[in-house]
């Protein structure tokens, strides 16, 4: 988060003098304590400074990288999902791939007649089924998807990093949000590289400062 010039002022003021309050802060910068409300609202919600009541604003001692890793540290899986695509486990291989080309996805998730995950299908898999003089349209996707329990999952409350450590440890393009039943996993979300590569962009330009 870049500061104005302004704003890093008050921070020093607040370090050399804290606890403070807005009026002697102002007083320090010969302006009104209404100027200022906005920057001191900005420096407070960024974590910069705290300020309890009839105290004053203190600073919180925390730099601006330690503050963006405080705030990534909270993001969760369900803000950044986005919808699944599935396939019925009977799908036919030539389809899968069909669906994955018109989705432009590189996973797709395969769903039995109770709509629960049974396998993940990716990429790799599709085009190892595709060397050789297989009829695709013939070969069903359960026979060469990667099947339950043999794939990772994340929840909707997940956090973002763990589920980005998932797929950086498993190697993998996207994982499941699943929702658990009493039967097993109804899919309701899928998370993919992209989905952090969104995440640090908004977080990069404030967004969620």
């Amino acid at each position: 988060m870049d500061l104005s010039n302004r704003q890093e002022q008050i921070i020093q003021i607040v370090k050399d003098n804290g606890p403070i309050t807005g009026e002697n802060i102002a007083d320090h910068l010969s302006l009104t304590r209404a100027t200022l409300r906005p920057d001191l609202a900005i420096l407070t919600m960024a974590g910069f400074l705290d300020a309890r009541p009839r105290v004053g604003y203190f600073f919180t001692g925390k730099t601006g990288s330690e503050l963006l890793t405080e705030k990534l540290k909270k993001f969760k899986v369900h803000e950044y999902q986005a919808l699944p695509i599935v396939v019925e486990e009977d799908v036919s291989a030539y389809d899968a791939i069909c669906t994955m080309f018109l989705e432009d996805v590189g996973t797709l998730f395969v769903t039995n007649d109770q709509s629960l995950l049974v396998g993940v299908l990716s990429r790799k898999d599709l085009l190892r089924a595709s060397i050789g003089n297989q009829d695709l349209t013939s070969i069903p996707v359960h026979i060469i998807m990667t099947r339950m329990p043999n794939i990772s999952i994340c929840k909707r409350d997940d956090l973002l990093l763990d589920a980005a450590q998932k797929l950086i440890e498993k190697q993998i393009d996207g994982l499941p949000v699943v929702k658990p039943n009493d039967q097993g996993f109804e899919v309701v979300g899928r998370l993919t590289k992209t989905s952090i590569t969104k995440a640090l962009v908004e977080l990069a330009r404030d967004q969620h400062l």
